[in-house]
Formats: C-alpha cells, sequence, structure tokens
C-alpha cells in the first residue's frame, strides 16, 4: 500500500492517475484504427500530468487551508489569514502538522491542569488562613465580651483574661507577619541583599538567641565549628534571610525536642556549595507527613503545634528563602528518633574575601 505523506505527494499520485486515464484513452482510440502520433501524444501525456498536479496542489492546499484555518485561529488566539496559513504548509508534511497541534493540545493540557491546581491550591491556603486566623479573633472577642458584660470590675478574671486576650493577639501578629514575609518572598519586587558573611558565626549568633527558650525544655544547642571563629564557612547569600531561616530551623527543634534533648547544627564542604544541617532527637516525623512539611499551615499534630504558638508559616518561610537563593532544602526523619533539615548555599572562597 502507498503511503503518501506530502500534499505533493498527493498531487502527483493524482497527475499520474490522471496520466495513465488519458495514456488508455490514447491506446483504445489507437484500436480502434484512429492514427496516433506518440510525440504529440507523449507532449499531451506531459501536460497532463504537469497540469492536474499542480492543480491538484492548489486544490489540497486551498482545502486543507480552510481545514486548518480555524484550528490555527484557536491555537494562535487571533484571526488567521489564508495566506499565513498557505505559508505555514508551505514546507511542511501533514505529519508535522498534526505534531505541532499534538505539542500544542498537550502544552494546553498541562496548562489546564496547571491552573486548575492553582485554584484548588488557592481555595485550600485562603481556608487555612481564615481557619488559622478565626480562632485567636474569636478568643479575644469572647475575653473582651466577658471583660464588657462584667468581668472588667472583677479583679480575679479581668487581669487573666487581658493576659489571654493579649496572647492571642501576639499570635495574630505572627500569622500576618509571616503571611506578609511569604509574600514578599514570592514578589517579583523583592531583592536578595546578596553579601558574603560567615555562616558558622551567623548560626552561633541564632543559637545564643535561642538559648533561653532551650534551657526552659533542657535542651543543648551546639554549632559544630563554631569554636574558632571565624570558620572556613563562608557564604554567599541574603544574611537577614538565612538568619531567619536559623531561627526557624532552630526554634522548630526546640518545640518538637524531647525534654534534655540536643539541637546540633552541623556544616559540610561540598565543594562550591556549604551544606548546613539542623538535627534534633526530638519527635521525629512520620512518612505519610514528611513530603507535606514545607505546605504552609501544614501541621504534623495541630493541637500540640498550636500550644507552642506556630503559626504552621514556619518552614514555608524556610523553604521559600532557600528556592529564592536558588538553593534546595530537604528533611529526613523517623518518628521518636528525630529530624535533620539540610539546605545548600553558595560558598564563597577565603581567599576571595578581603
Amino acid at each position: 500500500m502507498v503511503r503518501i505523506k506530502t500534499k505533493e505527494a498527493a498531487s502527483a499520485w493524482i497527475g499520474l492517475l490522471a496520466t495513465v486515464i488519458v495514456a488508455g484513452v490514447l491506446f483504445s482510440l489507437q484500436a480502434k484504427g484512429v492514427q496516433i502520433r506518440w510525440i504529440a501524444a507523449a507532449g499531451v501525456l506531459l501536460g497532463t500530468f504537469t497540469i492536474v498536479t499542480f492543480v491538484a496542489l492548489f486544490i489540497i492546499r486551498k482545502y486543507v487551508s480552510y481545514k486548518l484555518k480555524p484550528i490555527y485561529s484557536i491555537v494562535l488566539s487571533r484571526d488567521v489569514h489564508t495566506k499565513e496559513i498557505f505559508s505555514e504548509l508551505k514546507d511542511k508534511k501533514v505529519e508535522d502538522i498534526g505534531e505541532e497541534l499534538t505539542a500544542w493540545a498537550d502544552t494546553n493540557d498541562k496548562e489546564i491542569a496547571r491552573l486548575k491546581e492553582a485554584e484548588q491550591f488557592r481555595k485550600q491556603y485562603l481556608g487555612n488562613v481564615a481557619h488559622e486566623l478565626k480562632t485567636p479573633i474569636f478568643n479575644v472577642q469572647g475575653y473582651i465580651s466577658t471583660l464588657l458584660d462584667g468581668g472588667l470590675e472583677d479583679e480575679l478574671i479581668n487581669r487573666k483574661y487581658l493576659e489571654r486576650a493579649e496572647k492571642s493577639i501576639d499570635r495574630l501578629i505572627n500569622i500576618v507577619n509571616d503571611l506578609d514575609t511569604i509574600s514578599k518572598l514570592e514578589s517579583s519586587m523583592n531583592k536578595l541583599d546578596m553579601e558574603k558573611f560567615d555562616v558558622v558565626a551567623l548560626a552561633k549568633e541564632i543559637a545564643d538567641q535561642a538559648e533561653m527558650e532551650a534551657d526552659k525544655k533542657g535542651i543543648k544547642i551546639s554549632v559544630k565549628g563554631a569554636e574558632n571563629l571565624p570558620s572556613p564557612f563562608w557564604a554567599l547569600a541574603d544574611k537577614h534571610y538565612i538568619g531567619q531561616v536559623f531561627v526557624n530551623l532552630i526554634i522548630n527543634s526546640i518545640r518538637y525536642g524531647k525534654e534534655g534533648g540536643q539541637t546540633r547544627i552541623r556544616f559540610r564542604d561540598m565543594l562550591d556549595k556549604i551544606l548546613v544541617e539542623v538535627e534534633d532527637n526530638g519527635l521525629g516525623i512520620g512518612k505519610e507527613d514528611l513530603p507535606r512539611v514545607f505546605e504552609r499551615f501544614y501541621r504534623t499534630d495541630k493541637g500540640r503545634s498550636r500550644e507552642q504558638g506556630g503559626t504552621g508559616l514556619g518552614l514555608a518561610i524556610v523553604k521559600h528563602i532557600i528556592e529564592a537563593h536558588g538553593e534546595r532544602i530537604t528533611v529526613r526523619s523517623e518518628p521518636g528518633v528525630g529530624s535533620t533539615f539540610s539546605f545548600t548555599l553558595k560558598k564563597v572562597n577565603l581567599q576571595d574575601i578581603k
């Protein structure tokens, strides 16, 4: 079976068929006694082939253009002139057109799926924000209503309720601040202030600031490599935001660490990168929760997380900051053993430090 892949081949076959038909007519006339001049007949056959081929090619192009015009108008999202289709099809096989349209359809399907996923995420995100804000707002409303209904004059409850209201307001402020941080990180207006700094010294500074909170649970924070500063681990990054990464990871390790436990911060030389690890021997994270720990408002233990004062946005902020630097953060964990968060930073050679 003959496979016709191009418009030109189809036209040539039509021209050949017409030529065969004309040749058959000439042979039948000769059989009936009509004298045929075969030199002239050869010219007629050649002319028939040429004329029919070109006419067939014109008609096929016209028909294909007519059929493809609305499709290309959809693909290009504008009105397409027939001349454009003629020009587009000039050097293309029908199979090429099919592949182009299939690729466009696949891309369109992926875009639709992405938009649906984004819409689902938006709905879920708005629901989570509303849920997280609702609890402290209702708490404040309840405390104030109680005070206005006579509790303000009762010395046994007025201070207690005001302190509780203040705690709920602090929680609201923390949530709004974290949402604002994520918004800035996602915005193209946000510019990272890249500078060279001793990442070990920064980690030691943050660890010292968190020491008071760690002491409440008897947790010891150790920064490996901070004994002799400056250290050989200098990074090129936004110092402010990387400091926030350390704050979130260290506070997270304290909140979910066990009494009398440890938080270790280690650094590894990875040629042009620095690998930073924040490890604890706390509760750990289950396998089913690991893929989602960096999602906004996702908590492995919702009730306990709120008791600890977390907003559910800390790890999402950490992920945004690290990815804004073009780096990656990962987590490995085992329930009852502990968790290790690892991320990379661009390394600066010591000889480049002035």
